[in-house]
């Protein structure tokens, strides 16, 4: 077993390159203010009252999480329909559909993107549905993907069940199929929720400059202002919010769990 054990450390080298390190460095900079060298840092929280004290910046992040809520239920009413439809099918045709939803995600998600913004081009949207339009295009199948294995999964003897005791399709449904099939909901809200409330190239994209989310401002404090320390504050923040999230959703995971 101690031998197999040796095999783990090139992988947490490489965590602890290219993940723990770059997160403490956000740590660093976020606390700091902007000018400092390594052996004179001067530690402040300006740059977290800056981002609450500036009625922007607030604004903005309402703005973000606000457009991954109706992106995550628009995939959901879109998704779960398509998943239930599919997992319906026999095992060939599953296969063949699954392979249809997933072979755009075979491209490159900025390939998708510029595309979408070629196609509404030629039409005369604001920018918020422009932007929604890209965030479920290219979220959409991690949800059906996420409802699709947990409806797959479902025991059929529980659906011939419920209609031996005189439940009609309606009441199967509603009664078991979907409390069963919760958890593959939680899991595609989990993976379409928080790409999309830090997403940036969709509406710098699609959104033509005109539709910014926090994404967008970390982005650019990064690149065009230069100043990392109140960027790393912004990602620190969003980080945090991600992390809520997540915190959330495994709570409903494991109630849902609990009562099934």
């Amino acid at each position: 077993m101690k031998s197999f054990s040796k095999m783990a450390w090139p992988y947490a080298a490489w965590l602890g390159a290219f993940v723990v390190a770059p997160m403490l460095l956000i740590l660093l900079y976020a606390f700091t203010k902007q000018g400092n060298d390594v052996l004179t840092l001067n530690f402040t929280l300006d740059n977290f009252a800056k981002f609450f004290s500036d009625s922007i910046f607030p604004v903005v992040l309402w703005r973000s999480l606000t457009i991954a809520f109706y992106t995550t239920i628009i995939c959901i009413l879109i998704g779960y329909p398509v998943a239930y439809i599919v997992a319906q099918m026999s095992e060939k045709k599953q296969a063949f559909f699954i392979l249809l939803i997933t072979l755009p995600m075979w491209i490159n998600m900025l390939i998708r993107t510029y595309a979408w913004k070629g196609l509404l081009s030629y039409f005369d949207f604001d920018a918020t549905f422009k932007v929604m339009v890209g965030m479920v295009y290219n979220f959409l199948p991690f949800m059906i993907l996420q409802i699709h294995t947990s409806l797959s999964k479902l025991d059929r003897n529980l659906i011939t069940a419920a209609q031996d005791l005189g439940a009609n399709n309606v009441q199967t449904f509603l009664r078991v199929t979907l409390p069963l099939s919760i958890p593959g909901v939680i899991s595609g809200i989990t993976l379409v929720f928080l790409p999309a409330v830090s997403s940036f190239f969709i509406p710098k994209l699609l959104g033509g400059g005109e539709y910014v989310l926090i994404g967008n401002l970390v982005e650019n404090y990064f690149i065009s202002v230069g100043n990392w320390n109140y960027g790393s504050a912004i990602s620190l923040i969003m980080a945090l919010v991600i992390i809520l999230s997540m915190f959330v959703t495994k709570k409903l995971d494991k109630k849902v769990g609990g009562e099934e």
